[in-house]
């Protein structure tokens, strides 16, 4: 896989996100389920996706002890996801888990990423509520180097840490993107952001986009706009 934009389908309903897709009559964007959609619409709005065409990274953050992860990623490996996660605090012996039990028969497995910190967390929240006095940089870099220990294939991080995770991983090691706006855009509930240009630079193999393009006057012209930029 290439560098792409994934666009957050975050709805809270199988009908609301089918009618923003329908407004895609050319392009077949990836998109990523994530618990709101998933707990509203269940499975099958999966598998109505995947029938569309469209990848999907499938945002589901797991993290539980070993065994059940192992148990669940089997589930959904068997939903045709193309990509999907757990976090990172799991520790390598969950994580090592989660690839026995996403990997099917024949070998194939989705992409699966661990996420490192979220990028609604700040320096300050993250020594404050968590008690992790380390600076987040490394924080992240830590966590990513655990993620690919245990065989993972790359890190959900804030564009701001993409560059420092290729660094101490490797460039073949995927870095997924939250936390991008354009310069001209609101942050929402965002603190470690950038734009789709500026992550490019700096590293980014995949950038997570919702509100930018699903709220947008034009969603297809703020896609198109968001690959302009990323993609190139």
């Amino acid at each position: 896989m290439g560098r792409d934009v994934i666009i957050a389908c975050d709805f809270p309903s199988r009908d609301d996100c089918m009618k923003f897709l329908d407004k895609f009559e050319e392009e077949k964007p990836f998109v990523k389920i994530g618990m709101e959609l998933f707990y509203g619409a269940g499975p099958d709005i999966v598998r109505e996706i995947k029938e569309r065409g469209h990848k999907i990274f499938l945002d589901l953050k797991l993290h539980d002890i070993p065994n059940t992860v192992m148990k669940a990623m089997s589930v959904l490996s068997n939903l045709g996801v193309d990509m999907c996660n757990l976090h990172a605090a799991g520790t390598v012996p969950m994580m090592e888990a989660a690839i026995k039990g996403l990997t099917r028969e024949d070998g194939s497995r989705p992409i699966l990423l661990a996420v490192t910190q979220l990028t609604s967390t700040s320096q300050e929240v993250m020594t404050r509520d968590l008690l992790i006095n380390d600076n987040i940089a490394d924080v992240v870099c830590h966590y990513a180097k655990n993620a690919k220990v245990a065989g993972l294939d790359g890190v959900v991080c804030s564009p701001l840490e993409a560059g420092l995770v290729k660094e101490a991983c490797g460039k073949e090691f995927f870095t997924v993107t939250p936390g991008v706006r354009f310069a001209d855009g609101d942050i929402g509930d965002q603190v470690r952001v950038t734009t789709p240009e500026k992550a490019k630079e700096i590293g980014s193999d995949y950038i997570v986009v919702g509100r930018p393009i699903t709220a947008a006057a034009d969603p297809v012209a703020a896609y198109r706009r968001c690959v302009a930029e990323f993609v190139g």
